[in-house]
């Protein structure tokens, strides 16, 4: 069964990078579309970026396109999330989750990291 930790979070400022780490273990890596999800409490799960089985190919949620780059180097099990010109309202858990397929939608993914705060302040 394939567990998923989350790493990388943490308080950081306004217009500041961080990178979230999400390593895999317990399962061929490869075989899976992996995504990163965010929320707040209170309010419904998002997504934020997907990348495929190989790397090929990638895909962000609106707010996040141009500011975050996702990637992935399986012969570690690790996917990363680089974020840059960090905002506010990107304050929430992230978390990592695989799939079967691309999907932005997270009850098609099969397993769930416990997730990473990530707080930004103005």
């Amino acid at each position: 069964q394939v567990q998923l930790v989350e790493s990388g979070g943490g308080l950081v400022q306004t217009g500041d990078s961080l990178r979230l780490s999400c390593v895999a273990s317990g399962t061929d890596f490869s075989r899976y579309y992996v995504g990163w999800f965010r929320q707040v409490p209170g309010k419904e799960r998002e997504f934020v970026a997907g990348i495929s089985e190989l790397g090929g190919s990638t895909a962000y949620g609106d707010p996040e396109a141009g500011r975050f780059t996702i990637s992935r180097i399986n012969v570690k099990n690790a996917v990363y999330l680089q974020m840059r010109s960090l905002k506010v309202e990107d304050t929430a858990i992230y978390y990592c989750a695989t799939a079967l397929r691309p999907s932005t939608r997270g009850d098609e993914y099969v397993a769930w990291g416990q997730g990473t705060q990530v707080t930004v302040s103005s």
